[in-house]
């Protein structure tokens, strides 16, 4: 038997899991640690009732455990819902490795990450996300298979930003649509927070499109190439919250979306790629309805990136994937007459929609009804 010496403490680690205001049910929560190659590593797995569980690999310089611990929870709960409201048979899950991905990354350290995703046995399925690359999914390829966004010459689908790029534009036009009238975007005045590989390409697409763009990131090479290819004005980190805009677009981190923050805005619409936008999904979410502002809840209109990598389960078909992605535009329409009728948030709406059809699978014991009205 196992002598309890601090009470308090053991309280306090199993609050760190299922007292973590993140936590939301999850199934399995697994801790990687690997001494060698200076692995530290969490998995989550929130639901797999539709099917595996599928969420890229994150590596960021988390400033504690606890952070690290709250932010997979709350990504890997994310994962379902985008999976569910996309009509994909699969379930939500998420990693984060530990570390500054500039200078701590070893193809070791994803070979040995690999083998702990093999252990699992196809319940979670890994890809790229901020901080990790295709390059990497090639490493994690060589200790499981269970690993997308790999290069088109392993038969995966390349770098899936273009796509997530193509679903925030597609929501963003379902977004002006709902709010002008119109679903053209030329002439509107768009601020883009983060101009990474999603961020960039939607900069090109809105841009494409004749729309005025404000860009903003902490790599200034990157934004001042931006600004000379699409003519695009720069502004400073945190002045991105007070441009005269219409339509703000977070495509960095997330949690923007804060008291602060939101209290400075100046748009109609909030469309961005950026995971979990909103610091309180309660209070925010509402506090953005009372000002006016029309929010495309995240996980639909960022899901194109999920959708073109899951197409590689099945033999990958970029035109496909594109066609589905094209999808966000009327689920997003749909999301705000939901939330118009019912007189909720639109978040609430999405998530209302994503949980019906998680809850419609569970009694049928199968996803394939969804798969019905929106075939792959």
């Amino acid at each position: 038997m196992i002598e309890v010496k601090d009470a308090k403490e053991i309280k306090s680690a199993s609050d760190f899991i299922f007292g973590n205001p993140s936590f939301a049910n999850h199934e399995q929560v697994v801790f990687c640690h690997d001494k060698d190659t200076g692995l530290k590593a969490i998995i989550a797995i929130h639901n797999t009732t539709l099917g595996p569980a599928l969420g890229g690999t994150r590596m960021w310089n988390y400033k504690s455990d606890a952070e690290a611990v709250y932010d997979v929870l709350r990504l890997s709960r994310g994962m379902t819902y985008k999976a569910a409201i996309s009509g994909l048979k699969l379930g939500g899950g998420k990693a984060v490795i530990f570390g500054d991905s500039a200078k701590d990354k070893t193809p070791e350290m994803f070979m040995k990450y690999g083998e702990f995703v093999e252990r699992l046995n196809g319940k979670y399925i890994t890809a790229e996300d901020v901080g990790t690359s295709t390059k990497d999914m090639e490493y994690i390829r060589t200790a499981t298979k269970h690993v997308t966004g790999l290069p088109e010459n392993m038969g995966g689908s390349g770098d899936p930003s273009p796509v997530t790029a193509y679903g925030v534009f597609m929501g963003m036009k379902a977004s002006a649509k709902q709010k002008w009238g119109s679903d053209k975007l030329a002439g509107k005045k768009i601020a883009i927070q983060g101009v990474g590989h999603v961020g960039e390409n939607l900069v090109r697409l809105v841009s494409e499109e004749g729309a005025k763009v404000y860009i903003t990131d902490m790599n200034q090479a990157k934004l001042q190439d931006l600004a000379t290819k699409y003519n695009a004005e720069i502004t400073t980190l945190d002045g991105i919250y007070d441009v005269d805009m219409d339509i703000y677009a977070p495509c960095a981190l997330g949690a923007t979306l804060n008291t602060k923050n939101i209290n400075r805005l100046k748009c109609g619409v909030v469309s961005g790629a950026a995971n979990n936008q909103l610091a309180d999904e309660k209070i925010h979410g509402e506090m953005l309805a009372a000002k006016g502002i029309l929010y495309a809840p995240d996980f639909l209109i960022n899901a194109g990136g999920l959708i073109n990598v899951y197409s590689e389960l099945h033999g990958y078909d970029r035109k496909h994937s594109l066609q589905h992605t094209e999808h966000i535009y009327d689920t997003t329409l749909e999301i705000f007459s939901k939330a118009v009728k019912e007189n909720i948030t639109t978040l609430e709406a999405a998530k209302k929609i994503a949980e019906e059809r998680i809850e419609a699978a569970r009694k049928n014991n199968s996803g394939s009804c969804f798969m019905k009205t929106r075939p792959f």
